[in-house]
């Protein structure tokens, strides 16, 4: 039997709900769909997405990012792309995505030597690679641990741990390691997008982000666009756009309440972006 039919079948009788779904391991979810969703925009906070059965294409740019059974995905930056799922209800989509913590991969980082080799500039921040025998075994032994409450309690930290250390080891795992070690163009992006994702409803600037970042605006703006494949202000505007679809879909609250809580003064403006990025109208959503 593969590897990708063992942790199918560990994956199946947990992922009860279609989406992602939270286990009782902090930082680990499982995926699963019972069937194809189209070509549609979304975010992934930074972490690793392993697909046991079904398939999934990402759309980062003029990317195209196939990611299933052979291969995961890591997600180094959370960037808006757009996703299509391929699953059926024979055969279902399954999968499993664990949190990239920033503490834990500094932990790890700290204990790997450093890389050898030319070094060959910033990596890219989301890819998918082949899953090779020591990230497979990894996030089986995870998943065997979430079939059992206390084994979850009592081992779930550590089998996490061994999947971002065999991450750290993988062939993206120079673009995770760049996150921890606060220097370079790089890490300054990340921090930059974490600053975006805990305050996107002010009035941010370029020049304000530069500055955080210590970085002049034209530098700031080529390195923000060149990682992330979008302008500071497309990215702030997508990611305003996905949590306000969130909060249409989650709370019962009005449209132009909505937009004030995600950073929009013109209820006007954010339904005509809103229906330009996702297809319908706010109200529709």
């Amino acid at each position: 039997m593969s590897w990708a039919s063992r942790l199918a079948r560990t994956l199946a009788p947990l992922a009860t709900a279609d989406g992602f779904s939270e286990t009782a391991i902090d930082g680990v979810r499982l995926i699963a769909s019972g069937c194809g969703h189209p070509r549609t925009p979304l975010i992934y906070e930074p972490g690793i997405f392993v697909i046991a059965q079904g398939d999934k294409i990402g759309y980062l740019g003029d990317r195209v990012i196939h990611y299933g059974p052979g291969n995961y995905l890591v997600q180094a930056m959370p960037l808006p792309f757009e996703c299509e799922t391929l699953a059926r209800a024979d055969a279902p989509l399954l999968g499993i995505s664990i949190a990239v913590d920033p503490l834990t991969l500094s932990e790890l980082v700290h204990h790997l030597p450093a890389p050898s080799g030319v070094d060959r500039g910033a990596p890219e921040p989301m890819a998918a690679v082949a899953l090779d025998d020591a990230m497979a075994e990894a996030v089986q032994r995870l998943a065997q641990c979430l079939q059992d409450e206390h084994a979850s309690r009592a081992l779930g930290a550590g089998r996490v741990r061994e999947v971002l250390f065999a991450a750290l080891n993988g062939p993206q795992g120079q673009s995770l390691r760049q996150l921890v070690q606060q220097h370079g163009h790089y890490a300054r992006i990340a921090e930059s997008l974490n600053y975006l994702h805990r305050h996107f409803a002010l009035p941010l600037t370029v020049e304000t982000l530069a500055e955080r970042a210590s970085m002049s605006a034209s530098h700031f703006h080529h390195h923000f666009k060149r990682t992330t494949q979008l302008s500071p202000v497309q990215y702030l505007k997508r990611l305003r756009l996905l949590r306000a679809r969130v909060l249409l879909g989650q709370q019962r609250i009005n449209v132009s309440r909505a937009a004030a809580d995600v950073g929009y003064r013109s209820t006007s403006q954010f339904s005509r972006e809103y229906k330009r990025y996702f297809g319908v109208s706010p109200s529709q959503s």
